[in-house]
């Protein structure tokens, strides 16, 4: 992707909270798994690493996740974006975004991914992009099983909100503008 004329476009699917059901995972992978360059688990999996519902998933840890050796954090850098994923658990996100905030600053993440809260939201802070994809099996809030394709293209950032077994939830599609290096 790296010195490319024209940046493609990629698409990341991004998941969270499955809490030890990988018929889940599973059934999310053979419907969208094709399609994603990235696939995201944002923790709280309660599945061992070499699990096979997660195996093909980057997945960080959970405060549930008490099998395997996922990483507390993880950074990926596609088409010259930083994409921070954590669980939310070590920055207090069910009462704050600023100890998330601070960190994606500090390692200049253009595009942050977690979870912890099991409540869907996208929002633009400060020129940094902040996603949970909900739960797909405790969701808060709402009672839709949600998940989100991440698709990077021209500038932009496409969230596409699906429902577990439901497909999109169109009324939800959101976009972004990224930060001009994108």
């Amino acid at each position: 992707m790296k010195g490319s004329a024209t940046k493609r476009c990629v698409r990341f699917l991004i998941v969270s909270d499955s809490h030890g059901s990988g018929e889940l995972l599973e059934g999310i992978e053979k419907c969208h798994g094709q399609d994603a360059d990235l696939m995201i688990h944002c923790g709280d999996s309660e599945l061992a690493e070499d699990d096979g519902a997660i195996k093909n998933f980057r997945s960080v840890r959970g405060n549930c996740d008490f099998l395997g050796n996922f990483p507390d954090e993880d950074l990926h850098v596609i088409n010259g974006l930083k994409i921070f994923v954590t669980h939310g658990h070590l920055y207090s996100v069910k009462s704050t975004l600023g100890n998330l905030f601070y960190k994606a600053k500090e390692l200049r993440a253009d595009i942050v991914c977690f979870g912890h809260s099991h409540i869907l939201g996208a929002e633009m802070v400060d020129d940094v992009l902040f996603i949970n994809p909900g739960s797909i099996r405790l969701p808060r809030t709402r009672k839709e099983r949600t998940y989100v394709i991440l698709e990077l293209k021209d500038g932009k950032a496409i969230l596409q909100i699906h429902d577990y077994g439901n497909g999109e939830m169109a009324e939800l599609r959101q976009e972004f503008t990224l930060p001009k290096n994108a």
